[in-house]
Formats: structure tokens, sequence, C-alpha cells
């Protein structure tokens, strides 16, 4: 799965990764899990793409069996298939996880030594541990504080690559301090200079709507609500969700979280209405 994923989002600007976001906030919540191929080239116009992108792309994701099509007189419709709806859910997973917990002091270690000859399994472990919340602490070893080890325990098999990699647990890790741990893993200032960078942003724009939201076309409330989420979308890849214990004061990243989750709920208003009414 971590390859399809990987698929979609290499590039950020990829029409791929717009048709998905599509439908996971738009299609499966408000559209019964389908769309007609000319709302959805309606909708991606109101998101600056063209008509040949878009139906070139969408043949392309039928192809690799992320879709599937329905056809009704001359008209078709596009659905997800099982591994498209996999993909969307393994991504709402990440986006939309709570805060982590309390920190119970217990650190996850995975330690790997997978041959060359396996050396695409061991890239695919390697970019699911850092999907997981994964640090890398040194070569071939990988620590996380939040408990993984199901998620792992059923990648490891999956991959079937169970002899190669231990996972272990404990309150320290060889002579390092906690800080010194997170300081190694995980680049946090720069992490934080992000949220800062999307909170100067949107919040001002954000705010501005929602002090007249009623004056807002519904189109317009659609857009800015998929390119909040667009803006939003990498922090969850980047962000290890690391308890409060182990975070800076005043973490942007939670004021950010909290900033993105309520400006959707607010740009939701009338978007059934809004989705039902397509011009296509």
């Amino acid at each position: 799965m971590t390859n399809e994923l990987d698929a979609v989002t290499r590039s950020a600007n990829s029409t791929p990764f717009f048709i998905f976001n599509l439908f996971a906030d738009y299609i499966l919540p408000y559209r019964e899990g389908w769309a007609w191929t000319q709302d959805l080239i309606y909708l991606l116009g109101l998101l600056g793409l063209s008509e040949r992108a878009a139906r070139t792309t969408l043949a392309r994701m039928k192809t690799r069996g992320w879709f599937e099509t329905v056809k009704d007189g001359r008209r078709s419709r596009y659905m997800l298939t099982d591994l498209g709806r996999a993909i969307v859910a393994e991504g709402d997973k990440r986006i939309f996880e709570e805060p982590a917990p309390s920190w119970d002091g217990q650190w996850q270690l995975v330690v790997y030594s997978l041959p060359e000859e396996l050396r695409v399994l061991r890239n695919e472990l390697r970019k699911k541990l850092v999907w997981f919340g994964f640090g890398n602490l040194a070569p071939g070893a990988w620590v996380a504080a939040q408990d993984r080890r199901p998620e792992v325990e059923e990648l490891v098999s999956r991959l079937e690559i169970a002899p190669y990699v231990s996972l272990f647990a404990g309150p320290r890790i060889g002579l390092m301090s906690d800080a010194e741990i997170v300081a190694r893993c995980w680049d946090l200032p720069a992490l934080a200079a992000g949220y800062d960078v999307f909170l100067a942003r949107w919040q001002p724009r954000l705010a501005t709507l929602a002090a007249d939201l009623e004056a807002v076309p519904l189109a317009e409330r659609f857009q800015q609500r998929f390119w909040l989420t667009f803006a939003f979308q990498p922090f969850p890849r980047q962000d290890p969700n690391l308890p409060m214990d182990l975070l800076p004061p005043d973490w942007p990243g939670f004021a950010a979280r909290a900033l993105f989750l309520h400006y959707r709920e607010l740009l939701s208003a009338g978007l059934p209405e809004f989705l039902a009414e397509l011009p296509a």
C-alpha cells in the first residue's frame, strides 16, 4: 500500500493527488462514493485543472486499478475500487489522527538488517516507518514515542521480512536523554517553522471568510476548503505526533491543527447543496 500511496503523493501538484482528495473529502461523504465524469471535470476546473488533464488522469488512474467506471447511456460515473478506498483511508487516518496522549515513557525501537537483494522491501519498510511516525536513530534503527507495534507487526508480516526485523520497547535508548533522541531523529525547528508559515497564511484569510460567511459563494467555500486541506496535508507525513512531554513549549502544531479542523468544518456549510447542484 505504501508504494500506491507514494505514487499518488510523489508530486504534491499531481492531478491524481487532487482527484483522490476530491473523493476523500467530497465524493465519498456527500455523493455516495461516485461521481459523473463531467462533475469531476467541473470540480477540477474550479481548482485550475484543464478538462484534457482531468480526462487523461482519470483514465490512467482507472488503468492502475484505483477507479472503476459504470456506463449509463452516454455518460460514465467513477467509483473508487477497494484499492482506491484503501489509499484514501490510509491518508485520512494520519491527517485526522488525534494528538498523542500523555507519554508512558516508553520508546518503541525497530531494528532491521535486510540483505541487498531485498532492498525494495527495505525501502518500503523505511517509508512506512516514517509514515507511522518513526525517526531514524541510526542505520537500521528507527524509534517512535507511540506504540506502533500492531502496525509494524502487520507490515512486517505482509512484507514477509520477520527474520530480519526486531522490535523493542524501553524507557531508555543507550546513553542518550529523551531530548537528545528527539533532536537526532526529527527536525522539530523546521517543522515548527512550517506550521508558523501555515498559520500566518491561513489565519487572516479564514478569519476574513468567517466574518461574513453567508456572503461567500458556495463554489468559493469549496475552493478554500480544498486548498486549506491541501496546505495542511504535508504535516501529518512530517510530524511524528510526539507526546506533549517531548515537544518544545508553545508547539505551533496544536494551533495549526485546531485552525485546520475549525475552518474545515466552518467551510463545510452548504457543501451538500453545492455538490447536489453541480452544473454538469
